[in-house]
């Protein structure tokens, strides 16, 4: 439902209940001012606030917004598989206000995204800081080291973090994708709330 329709449905329902516009922004969590700016169709509200306006009056606002919900959950969970911030950011900008949970769970992959992002710069700043270890340390010390198993073994491995982090977010993407279509709640591990 979109404004000035959701607008006049709000201020319905509230003068229904007998609820007061504070008393409805107390309820909701949000100013009495931003429940006036709905109510006259000023502003279209963020898909929690009317999923909490749905909540304090008992009323779906979003019936003919969920059409492919599931769908498009899943396609934002999978697009957490690339390691890439954009993809899953356009796909929660793009459809945010037409669903809670798409809202909900958005947040959920983007924070994800960017713990990993962060992740993997920290693991390619450590990919970069062993040549120039090796670089400082001389080349003397490099060619003792050079037939050491342990140094080759070590040199192997600098990559590992950026691989486990690329198996760790693709397990992630399709485990939340297959959660989010059987509607199971949906878990990120390793993930710092940074968009709430």
């Amino acid at each position: 439902m979109n404004q000035p329709n959701l607008g006049l449905k709000v201020s319905e329902l509230r003068q229904q209940k007998g609820f007061t516009q504070e008393l409805l922004a107390e309820r909701c969590e949000v100013s009495p001012r931003t429940i006036q700016r709905i109510e006259s169709g000023e502003v279209d509200p963020r898909a929690y606030t009317v999923h909490c306006l749905g909540e304090a009056l008992d009323f779906d606002f979003g019936e003919e917004n969920t059409a492919n919900e599931n769908i498009w959950l899943a396609l934002l969970h999978l697009s957490s598989m690339f390691c890439i911030l954009i993809v899953p950011l356009l796909l929660w900008s793009w459809k945010k206000n037409s669903s809670y949970k798409i809202d909900h769970q958005g947040r959920q992959v983007l924070n994800f995204q960017i713990t990993m992002m962060l992740l993997l710069l920290a693991s390619g700043f450590l990919l970069m800081a062993c040549p120039a270890a090796l670089v400082i340390v001389g080349e003397d010390v490099v060619r003792q080291m050079e037939n050491s198993a342990w140094f080759v073994l070590a040199l192997m491995c600098l990559p590992a973090p950026m691989v486990l982090i690329g198996i760790f977010c693709t397990y992630q993407g399709v485990v939340n994708a297959m959660r989010a279509l059987l509607e199971k709640p949906i878990r990120y591990a390793l993930s710092i709330p940074f968009v709430k």
